[in-house]
């Protein structure tokens, strides 16, 4: 049966309901993780939860570990990955309050960000034009509709530098894209998921229009705290409901991304980076 990996944003730090088996703190060859890892049961599915800004929302979004979060998922055994994120809306159809389930990303960030396992003498190259699981995120449309709350499925993330909010030149440059929402983080996690071979979803909360919208006051932190900790309670009825949804096996080529990725020469791969990345790239060493 999969276990599910919930990366929780602003203001998810738990989920009633959740039996929480026991706390782990992870070493990996990338680093620190953002936070111990919670192991437990969630409606009778194993799950394994992380807050992704840590406890008490200390990592600014270009500090988090992105490498040592996934890979700490992967090391307790996670294969289907759901992300939930605040959001800025670029549509006005895209309500605060409202859920979004994106299925494209657009990276704007600057900081060079690590979003890749593959560097020093190995090289893949992991297909990316579909960047989130359409079955899991299909799963999830599912449980957001079965708690009644308003989402949408589809739609692209501009995945900004941050820590600050948008210049309204900004907002209404990607609104003249037709980008749809707006955060800070998912990039990454879709990237090294993908790498990661697991299914990835992302379950954005919107908690405001950003700037660009003249009629509605500029996001604030204030403004997007109590959004998004009105909509947190939503957000929770979603994954309680989705598990149950979730199906034990995807059987999507997800779980199957590194298959014929890996372009260097195996004889030139040191043992070193086969030993940093085993847990990646292990069943795939000798193909």
């Amino acid at each position: 049966m999969a276990k599910i990996g919930i990366i929780g944003g602003s203001g998810l730090y738990k989920i009633e309901g959740f039996k929480t088996e026991k706390q782990v703190l992870i070493s990996t060859p990338f680093g620190k993780p953002s936070d111990k890892f919670t192991v437990g049961k969630l409606e009778g599915r194993e799950v394994v939860f992380l807050p992704r800004h840590g406890s008490g929302h200390r990592i600014s979004p270009s500090e988090i570990n992105y490498r040592a979060n996934i890979y700490g998922m992967k090391k307790l055994g996670v294969d289907t990955l759901i992300s939930v994120s605040a959001c800025g809306s670029l549509k006005e159809e895209l309500k605060p309050m409202d859920f979004v389930i994106p299925d494209q990303f657009l990276d704007r960030t600057n900081s060079g960000r690590k979003m890749t396992f593959f560097e020093k003498g190995i090289v893949a190259h992991v297909s990316f034009a579909d960047p989130v699981c359409s079955r899991v995120c299909g799963s999830v449309y599912e449980a957001a509709k079965k708690a009644g709350v308003a989402v949408h499925m589809g739609g692209c993330y501009v995945n900004m530098e941050g820590p600050a909010f948008s210049t309204r030149a900004e907002s209404n440059l990607y609104r003249s894209w037709g980008m749809d929402i707006i955060g800070m983080t998912n990039m990454a996690e879709a990237k090294l998921a993908r790498e990661a071979q697991m299914c990835y979803c992302t379950l954005a909360a919107v908690t405001d229009y950003d700037c660009w919208y003249l009629s509605h006051e500029s996001v604030s932190v204030d403004m997007i705290i109590a959004n998004l900790m009105k909509n947190i309670e939503n957000a929770k009825k979603i994954i309680r409901n989705l598990m149950s949804l979730l199906p034990e096996s995807t059987g999507c080529s997800c779980r199957e991304a590194l298959k014929y990725a890996i372009v260097t020469d195996r004889k030139y791969i040191t043992k070193e980076t086969k030993e940093r990345l085993k847990l990646i790239i292990g069943k795939h060493l000798d193909k």
